[in-house]
C-alpha cells in the first residue's frame, strides 16, 4: 500500500508558469517566441549588483548569516525608506528574506493559524491564494471594479469583517496582473479599517518604483503595526538572486526569526551582498524603467486598434491586463492557440481571477522594445486570419 500524498499540495497550477515551459519547449525547438508571460525584468541586475557580487565571490567562503540578513543590508533597506519616503524605519525591524515569496509565507505563519482567513482582491497575484491553501488557511476574494478604480477599499474591509475567520488583509498596490494602484487616502483608509476591526494589514509593494501614474504609497507612513512585504526582483531586476525583504512590528520580528530560522537558515549571503549595492544603481535603474515606459505607450497605442478595446489602468508595474471577450470565451486555449499560432506568449486572466478570469489576458511588458513591437505585428496577422468565436 503506498503512502498518500498531502492535500497541501492540491493547489491551482500557476498558469504563467505553464505558458513559459509551454513557450521554453518551443524556444528550444527553434521557435523564436516573443516572450510577454512572466513579470521579470528583461534587463540584467545593474552593474554595481554585479560588481559587488564578482567581489564577494573573490573573497572566498560564504556562509550563513544571521536568520534576519545581513545587518548591512538591513540598514541599507532602512535608509531607503528614509530616502524614498521619508521615514524612519528602525533596521531591526526590517527582515531580509529568500525573495517576496519567502515572505508572504512568514508573514503567514507568524500573524495566522490554521483555518483563519485573509481577505485579498480578485484579480490578483495567484500564489497569495496558493499559499494559503497550503498553509491551510483561507483565501477570501472581493471582487474589485472599475467603480472602484481596481482596488480593494475600506468598504471591502468592513464588509467582510462579518466573517469571524478573517484575520488579515492584503493588499498589492501596484497591483499583478493590473497595474493599478490605491491612492494613499485610500491606502490609509485600509489601514484604519483593519485597525477598527483588530486585523492584520500586509501591503504587497514590490513594484515600488514601477510607478508611470499617481504616487506609490507604503502603508508604514500611515501605521508601524502593519506588514509591508518588498522585493529586489522587479525594480531592481534581480529575479533569478531570489532576495526581498519585510518590514514587520517590533513585536514580530522574533517570530519571524525563528521561523526563517527552521524554514530555510538564511538568505544567500551572495544576494545579500550583492543586493546593498543595488540601491546605488539609481541611473541604471531608471533608464530601464523608461524602456518599459515606452513599451507601455506601445501597448496602450497599439492593442485597442488590434481590438483589445477595454484595458484596465496602468498606473504601476509592467502588465497590462486586456479583456479578450471580444475574440474568446476562454483565455486559457486563447493563450495557447496565440502561442501556437502567433508565437506570443501571454498569460491566461484565468490565473489571476477564478470568475471573470477567462475573459482577459495579462501581456507583460517588462522585456525587449523591439520584441515587444514584433509581438504586436504578429498578433495582428494573426488576428486578422482568425475568426472570431465570441462577441
Amino acid at each position: 500500500m503506498k503512502p498518500s500524498l498531502s492535500k497541501r499540495g492540491d493547489v491551482d497550477a500557476f498558469l504563467a508558469m505553464d505558458v513559459l515551459a509551454r513557450a521554453a519547449r518551443y524556444d528550444e525547438a527553434g521557435r523564436d517566441i516573443v516572450h510577454m508571460e512572466v513579470g521579470q525584468p528583461g534587463a540584467p541586475a545593474p552593474q554595481p549588483v554585479l560588481e559587488a557580487a564578482r567581489s564577494a565571490l573573490a573573497g572566498g567562503r560564504l556562509g550563513y548569516t544571521q536568520a534576519l540578513g545581513l545587518t548591512e543590508l538591513r540598514r541599507r533597506i532602512a535608509l531607503h525608506y528614509r530616502e524614498a519616503y521619508g521615514l524612519d524605519i528602525p533596521f531591526e525591524r526590517v527582515v531580509v528574506t529568500t525573495g517576496s515569496s519567502a515572505g508572504f509565507s512568514l508573514a503567514f505563519l507568524s500573524a495566522l493559524d490554521a483555518g483563519d482567513a485573509v481577505l485579498t482582491t480578485s484579480p490578483g497575484y495567484p500564489a497569495y491564494r496558493n499559499i494559503l491553501k497550503a498553509l491551510d488557511l483561507r483565501a477570501l476574494e472581493v471582487e474589485a471594479k472599475a467603480s472602484d478604480g481596481w482596488t480593494m477599499t475600506a468598504d471591502h474591509v468592513d464588509a467582510a469583517a462579518a466573517d469571524p475567520g478573517l484575520k488579515a488583509v492584503l493588499a498589492a498596490s501596484p497591483n499583478n496582473p493590473t497595474g493599478t494602484m490605491i491612492k494613499p487616502q485610500a491606502l490609509s483608509d485600509i489601514v484604519a479599517a483593519c485597525r477598527r476591526h483588530g486585523l492584520w494589514f500586509i501591503s504587497d509593494e514590490i513594484y515600488h518604483g514601477l510607478v508611470y501614474e499617481g504616487v506609490a504609497a507604503t502603508a508604514l507612513a500611515t501605521s508601524h503595526d502593519v506588514i509591508v512585504i518588498n522585493s529586489f526582483s522587479k525594480y531592481y531586476c534581480m529575479t533569478g538572486w531570489r532576495i526581498g525583504w519585510m518590514v514587520v512590528p517590533e513585536r514580530m520580528v522574533r517570530s519571524v526569526e525563528r521561523l526563517a530560522q527552521n524554514l530555510y537558515i538564511s538568505a544567500p549571503e551572495l544576494s545579500q551582498r550583492a543586493a546593498i549595492a543595488a540601491f546605488d544603481a539609481g541611473p541604471e535603474l531608471e533608464a530601464v524603467k523608461a524602456g518599459y515606459a515606452a513599451n507601455r505607450a506601445l501597448l496602450l497605442r497599439e492593442l485597442p486598434l488590434l481590438g483589445f478595446d477595454e484595458l484596465l489602468p496602468v498606473d504601476g508595474a509592467f502588465y497590462v491586463y486586456a479583456n479578450v471577450r471580444r475574440f474568446t470565451n476562454d483565455s486559457v486555449v486563447f493563450a495557447r492557440e496565440m502561442l501556437d499560432g502567433a508565437c506570443v506568449a501571454a498569460t491566461p486572466g484565468l490565473d489571476f481571477d477564478r470568475t471573470r478570469g477567462r475573459g482577459f489576458i495579462r501581456f507583460s511588458f517588462a522585456g525587449d522594445g523591439a520584441a515587444i513591437e514584433k509581438g504586436i505585428a504578429r498578433l495582428g496577422a494573426w488576428l486578422a486570419d482568425r475568426r472570431p468565436e465570441a462577441t
